[in-house]
């Protein structure tokens, strides 16, 4: 028996999302329908109102409502440190530790030649820009401890070796190689945070 349509085309947008494969699809499909459809409707309203009013951060490159957002305005925050993360979600990962008082810099992805990724593809021109033009005196590089995450840092590294008032540093190796920081507890986190190494 052929399914019906809409059932179908919910399936297929479910799989598009990260993680969800054809039987995840299945089951969250099935359970929308089974369920309220006030259920569905206020989970279509919470995706349409994030993409509306989630913007990314025009200092940080972080996801964000107001522009810039909270942590790039707090002026009680250490702005010539700056910790430089993948992905916007790592910003969420790090601010839960409740260490860390600097701020942020997103770099949209990571160096990864496989996947059609280079330098230029990222925000790395925008940290530059900012060591340029602001009194940075600490970048750590907080990228994942994988090969991808590893080659972006030491790019990075490269590209700040000559701005000699910056040190430039990376986390420790409290976490896993090959690990995703987003999945780290946050003990591990702030000891990795707390061992950085100075770079170069």
């Amino acid at each position: 028996m052929k399914r019906p349509a809409a059932v179908t085309n919910l399936i297929d947008e479910l799989k598009r999302l990260p993680g969800i494969g054809q039987k995840t699809a299945e089951r969250l499909s099935f359970f929308l329908m089974r369920g309220k459809a006030e259920q569905a409707h206020k989970l279509a309203a919470a995706i349409q109102n994030l993409k509306e009013k989630i913007v990314l951060c025009s200092v940080c490159h972080g996801i964000t409502e107001p522009d810039p957002c909270d942590i790039c305005s707090d002026t009680s925050r250490d702005h010539s440190q700056v910790c430089v993360v993948e992905e916007p979600h790592d910003v969420y990962v790090m601010e839960n530790m409740g260490y860390f008082k600097g701020v942020y810099h997103v770099l949209m992805g990571v160096i990864s030649p496989l996947d059609g990724i280079g330098p230029d593809d990222l925000n790395i021109e925008g940290l530059k820009d900012k060591v340029e033009k602001q009194e940075i005196k600490e970048v750590i590089l907080a990228t994942n401890p994988d090969m991808e995450g590893e080659s972006t840092a030491v790019y990075i590294s490269k590209v700040l070796k000559p701005f000699s008032q910056v040190k430039v540093t990376r986390i420790a190796r409290g976490l896993p190689v090959g690990s995703d920081i987003e999945y780290a507890d946050s003990v591990t986190l702030l000891k990795s945070l707390e061992g950085r190494m100075e770079m170069g």
